[in-house]
């Protein structure tokens, strides 16, 4: 049913066909566990991540509308404004974001480089603010600025997480479902970072139908579970409705928050041995934002007893021109 109703959306098609379901063996031994990575990283724009796949629903209504400019927000190490700004580059449209500092670290070189250099060489605007408390209020207020200057602004949310953007994870979901199909495994889970929920949403959405005894667990990386749940399952109910479809009955929230503080943006110890465990074990890149954290949370897992038998697949987000502003952690 979902796989009908996701076909009437006008899509940009940017990926150029699936991503790779791929076993990590060296780890797999190492821990003793086979673990599968999802390799969303490598998706074809600027470095790659996650956020394409919601770009292609968003920029496929940007252009439906007749917008020149992309607007949106995030963290000065934004993977999501990276990829908003190189796509409007792509599609010769302007792009205008607003940048706010969570950590408040003065370190130039998470200010200047990694991400933040990235914006500069796609020709994007920024506007550093101090906060993103009222990020709609701040996202319309500058989308008024631009029309007031002429432009045709289209505002795309943090993240790209909006009942359309989370389009570009329930395909991701039914793609994903396809490959495990053909793999003939059966996976005791899926382990994926949590953060402005689009793409935890969209993910359970369609595997929650297609595969309804596989568990996905969201790896929160800013907020308790208290604070994460509703945002994941307001999303789900609102990319539901966008369909057309209900929700299925095996769709489940499951979030573990063990694992994200100090806060966003800001590594700890765990986040930095995952981060370095996959480098020097498979030569892969996590981020130290993102998925670093969500490794963590599935090595802990493990160490824990916390999954069911079988192999676990994790969904690897992207993230790692961010590595380049955090050298002083490492």
């Amino acid at each position: 049913m979902i796989k009908q109703q996701l076909d009437r959306f006008n899509r940009l098609e940017l990926l150029g066909g699936a991503t790779v379901l791929e076993k990590l063996e060296r780890l797999s031994a190492w821990l003793g566990r086979d673990i599968y990575v999802k390799r969303d990283d490598t998706t074809p724009l600027a470095m790659g991540g996650n956020k394409l796949r919601k770009l292609e629903y968003l920029a496929a209504d940007a252009i439906a509308q007749g917008a020149d400019t992309l607007v949106t927000a995030g963290a000065i190490q934004s993977n999501h404004v990276r990829q908003t700004a190189a796509l409007a580059a792509k599609l010769g449209l302007g792009c205008v974001a607003l940048l706010e500092n969570p950590t408040g670290t003065e370190d130039p070189n998470y200010l200047g480089n990694g991400n933040r250099l990235l914006l500069d060489l796609f020709d994007a605007k920024v506007e550093l603010v101090e906060n993103l408390d009222h990020v709609d209020e701040q996202l319309n207020a500058l989308a008024d600025r631009l029309r007031s200057n002429g432009k045709k602004p289209y505002l795309v949310p943090i993240g790209g997480s909006n009942a359309l953007g989370a389009l570009g994870y329930v395909r991701a979901g039914l793609e994903l479902a396809a490959q495990i199909e053909d793999s003939g495994i059966e996976f005791a889970a899926v382990v994926l970072a949590s953060g402005s929920a689009g793409t935890h949403s969209g993910l359970a959405l369609a595997l929650s139908e297609v595969l309804p005894n596989l568990p996905v667990i969201g790896v929160t990386v800013s907020r308790t579970d208290e604070a994460q749940r509703p945002k994941v399952q307001g999303l789900a109910e609102r990319t539901a409705e966008l369909l057309g479809v209900d929700v299925p009955e095996a769709f489940k929230v499951i979030l573990w928050d063990e694992y994200f503080g100090p806060r966003y943006g800001e590594p700890n110890a765990g986040t930095l041995s995952a981060v370095k465990l996959l480098a020097s074990q498979e030569g892969l890149l996590l981020d130290p934002v993102y998925t670093g954290k969500a490794m963590a949370g599935l090595l802990d897992g493990i160490g824990r007893q916390r999954f069911e038998d079988g192999p676990i697949i994790f969904l690897h987000t992207g993230g790692a021109p961010a590595l380049f502003a955090y050298d002083s952690v490492f």
